[in-house]
């Protein structure tokens, strides 16, 4: 179907969210588990209090999850739009995809490493490209 290849990148970035929410759990309920948090620590969880009782390699991926339902949303948007218009394919798809490789990259340096100025720089690239996909679908629509 014409303009629907970026499709396939909102379907990808959608499974990485996915991903990283595996991860953040595969990482949290281990380290829940070590900081001998009782079912009333649990009930009344702020995020204060975990931060104070789980390492920071371990919030960092659920940081990062939560990074993932920002930005992203606005992308998934304007590709949605992109492909009704019949603007998906070509150019706007490789933006597509490398948005969602810039994002892959964004979670792994904060979910690795949290290189705080590496992670910026992806994501002010990242929202670039967003910024591109904007305009085009501008172009098309007014």
């Amino acid at each position: 179907m014409v303009g629907m290849d970026i499709l396939q990148p909102v379907v990808a970035l959608a499974a990485w969210a996915m991903v990283m929410w595996a991860w953040m759990y595969a990482a949290r309920i281990p380290a829940m588990s070590r900081a001998k948090m009782s079912d009333e620590d649990l009930a009344t969880l702020t995020q204060a209090k975990l931060d104070a009782a789980l390492p920071p390699q371990v919030q960092w991926k659920a940081y990062n999850y939560n990074h993932l339902h920002e930005a992203p949303t606005v992308f998934y948007a304007v590709a949605i739009v992109l492909a009704i218009v019949g603007q998906g394919d070509g150019l706007n798809a490789v933006l597509g995809w490398t948005y969602v490789g810039l994002r892959v990259i964004h979670s792994l340096v904060q979910a690795i490493a949290n290189k705080v100025m590496l992670r910026f720089a992806v994501f002010v690239a990242s929202s670039l490209v967003l910024m591109a996909l904007i305009l085009h679908a501008a172009l098309a629509l007014f």
